[in-house]
């Protein structure tokens, strides 16, 4: 037993419910709200579901020497995939001692609608992603939970036990 829960604790990625750690990168997030369930996905360090509301929220981050890179360029570059793009809000904001971009777009995934409220954040050589994707009918129900979840979202260096 007390060896399951050594090797539990080394290598791969963790997250207890508001603190992630991966092998480069660690941030803190507020509890999600309990009608949100956690989901396991390969494309994000975190990511919650909100079946009432049809809404996901997806948090991610990589530390790939980003830094050159501007933060439009790094947001656009997440909707690549999308057709019938209108950004409906675009804002470079204070976050985390640095600046973000919040960005909100409409566009289709697959041909479905959605509604993308994103925000984009470099700090020390990493980039973080904090993504809500909704029914556009249903946007404004999900975004208080994401938007909680973003102002409470901090970076932490990776390598602290």
């Amino acid at each position: 037993m007390l060896l399951a829960l050594a090797l539990a604790g080394c290598g791969g990625p963790s997250f207890d419910g508001t603190i992630y750690r991966g092998p480069d990168v660690a941030f803190r997030v507020p509890p999600a709200p309990t009608s949100w369930r956690q989901l396991s996905v390969s494309d994000a360090a975190v990511a919650y579901r909100d079946d009432a509301n049809g809404a996901t929220i997806a948090l991610n981050g990589r530390c790939k020497n980003e830094e050159d890179v501007p933060l439009i360029s790094l947001t656009n570059h997440l909707f690549l995939h999308f057709t019938e793009r209108e950004v409906l809000k675009q804002e470079v904001v204070p976050f985390d001692g640095r600046e973000a971009m919040h960005t909100v777009v409409s566009a289709k995934l697959d041909g479905v609608p959605k509604v993308f409220d994103v925000w984009v954040l470099k700090k020390n050589g990493c980039v973080y992603d904090m993504l809500l994707i909704a029914d556009p009918a249903r946007y404004a129900a999900g975004e208080p939970a994401f938007t909680r979840m973003v102002r409470g979202f901090s970076t932490l260096p990776a390598d602290d036990d």
